[in-house]
C-alpha cells in the first residue's frame, strides 16, 4: 500500500493572510489586464505617493516589489549577472540591477509584469533610485515624473519644505493629467486618503501587537504582509485585510497562540530590509534558539498617518532614509522599548548603503539607550552572493549567548 501524501488544509478567505496574498497577486493581475486593454501603466518607487496614482485611477506596478520576489524565488543572482553583463557594477542596489535587466529584456519567471509607458519616482528612498529610473527612462524612451524631497538634517519638516514638496506634488497630478487623459477629483483624493490612514492605523496597530509577551506573532510574518502597505494601501480591500490581522493578532494573544512556532525565549529589534534570497535561513536561524524578531522599523515605515494634503506632504519626507540620525534613532528606540526588545540585529545591507552607512553610530547609540546588546551581519536585500550563512549562524550564536548570560545574571539578581 503507497503512502499517501500529506495534504495541506485549504486556505481559509476569511483570514488575513489569505486576503493579503489575494489583494498582492491581484495589484499584478489588474496592472497586466490595464496594458492589455491598451491603458498607459506605470511603475512605481516605493515612497512615492501611492495616494496619486490610487486617486487618477491609474495602474502602476513596483520594481523594488518584484525585484524583492525575484530575489526570494530564486533569481536574483541570474539577473544580477546580466545587468553585470551590460556593464552595470556589481556595487549598485541589487534591486536597480534586476529591473534594469528586466526592463532590458531577461526574462523573470518568478514575478513577471508589464513594462511601463511612464515612470514615477520620489528621492526620498536614495541616490541610486534617482539613476535607476533616470536610465529605464532613457532606455525605454518614456517619460519620467520625479519628485525631489530632500534629507532632512532637522528634527521635524518646516514650512519651506513642505511647500517645496507640495509644488512638486500638485505638478506630478497635472503631467500625469497630461500623459494619461486622467482628470483629478479632490473629492476622490479624501476618500483615498481616508482609506488610507483606516489601512496605516490598522497595520501600525498590527504590528504594535508584539507588545504583548509572548508577541502573537512572528515578526518575520509583517516582512510578507507589508508588500500590500507600499502598493495598495488606497484600496478598500486593504484596509478591511489590516484590520482583520489587527484582530487576529489581538485574538492570538487572548487565547494564548502566535504565529512563532516553539518557545519565545528572546525577543530583538531587526534593523534593516530582509535577505530576500536568504529569508528562511535569516528567519531559520533566530526561531531554532527561540529568537522572536518582534519589530523593525522597515515594517512600520509604510504606515503613514496625516489629516490633508499638506500634511500628507510632511509625511513622505519623514520616510527613514531622508530624515536626521537623531529622529531616526529616537523611531526605533521606541520601538525596541515599547516591544521589550532584548537584543538588536543590524543587517550590513550591501544594497543600500545609505541606510547601513549610518548604522554603526545609530546602532551604537539603541544599544547604550536601551541597554541591549548589537551585532551586525552582512548581507544584501537580493544578490545572495553578499551573503554567508556562516557569519550569519555566528553572529547570531553571539548574540543568543549575550541575552542568555544577561537573563541568567537578572535571574540571580
Amino acid at each position: 500500500m503507497s503512502e499517501q501524501k500529506k495534504t495541506r488544509p485549504a486556505p481559509d478567505p476569511n483570514s488575513a493572510r489569505y486576503k493579503l496574498n489575494m489583494i498582492a497577486k491581484k495589484a499584478y493581475d489588474d496592472v497586466n489586464e490595464a496594458k492589455q486593454r491598451g491603458e498607459l501603466i506605470g511603475w512605481c518607487s516605493s515612497n512615492f505617493p501611492v495616494e496619486i496614482p490610487e486617486t487618477l485611477g491609474l495602474y502602476v506596478c513596483y520594481p523594488e516589489n518584484q525585484a524583492a520576489a525575484i530575489a526570494a524565488r530564486g533569481g536574483g543572482e541570474r539577473l544580477c549577472s546580466i545587468a553585470e553583463g551590460k556593464g552595470y557594477s556589481n556595487d549598485i542596489c541589487a534591486y536597480a540591477r534586476i529591473s534594469l535587466a528586466f526592463a532590458g529584456g531577461a526574462e523573470a519567471e518568478e514575478q513577471p509584469m508589464p513594462l511601463p509607458d511612464y515612470l514615477l519616482c520620489c528621492s526620498n528612498i536614495c541616490s541610486c533610485m534617482i539613476k535607476w529610473y533616470e536610465n529605464l527612462s532613457a532606455e525605454l524612451g518614456i517619460p519620467l515624473i520625479m519628485i525631489d524631497i530632500p534629507f532632512n538634517p532637522d528634527y521635524e519638516v518646516n514650512d519651506a519644505e513642505t511647500a517645496y514638496i507640495k509644488a512638486q506634488f500638485l505638478d506630478a497630478i497635472e503631467r500625469l493629467e497630461q500623459i494619461t487623459g486622467r482628470v483629478w477629483s479632490w473629492e476622490r483624493y479624501e476618500q483615498v486618503r481616508e482609506i488610507s490612514g483606516r489601512t496605516s492605523r490598522a497595520w501600525l496597530a498590527a504590528t504594535a501587537a508584539a507588545h504583548y509577551e509572548p508577541s502573537p506573532f512572528n515578526g518575520f510574518d509583517l516582512l510578507n504582509h507589508m508588500a500590500v502597505m507600499v502598493t495598495a494601501r488606497g484600496k478598500p480591500e486593504a484596509a478591511e485585510a489590516m484590520e482583520t490581522l489587527q484582530k487576529e493578532y489581538e485574538e492570538n494573544h487572548a487565547a494564548g497562540r502566535s504565529t512563532f512556532r516553539g518557545e519565545e525565549k528572546y525577543r530583538i529589534m531587526f534593523e534593516g530590509i530582509a535577505c530576500w534570497p536568504w529569508l528562511r535561513v535569516t528567519s531559520h536561524g533566530l526561531r531554532n534558539r527561540g529568537i522572536n524578531m518582534v519589530t523593525t522599523i522597515y515594517a512600520d515605515a509604510f504606515g503613514f498617518i496625516y489629516e490633508d494634503f499638506e500634511d500628507m506632504c510632511r509625511a513622505y519626507a519623514k520616510v527613514p532614509n531622508a530624515i536626521c540620525l537623531e529622529y531616526a534613532r529616537d523611531k526605533r528606540i521606541k520601538l525596541a522599548k515599547d516591544n521589550h526588545a532584548e537584543g538588536l540585529l543590524v543587517h550590513t545591507n550591501r544594497s543600500c548603503k545609505l541606510w547601513s552607512g549610518f548604522m554603526y553610530e545609530m546602532s551604537r547609540q539603541i544599544g547604550e539607550e536601551c541597554g541591549i546588546p548589537v551585532v551586525s551581519f552582512d548581507g544584501d536585500q537580493a544578490d545572495p552572493r553578499n551573503f554567508s550563512e556562516a557569519q550569519y549562524d555566528t553572529r547570531v550564536q553571539g548574540l543568543t549567548e549575550i541575552m542568555a548570560s544577561r537573563k541568567e545574571a537578572g535571574a540571580d539578581d
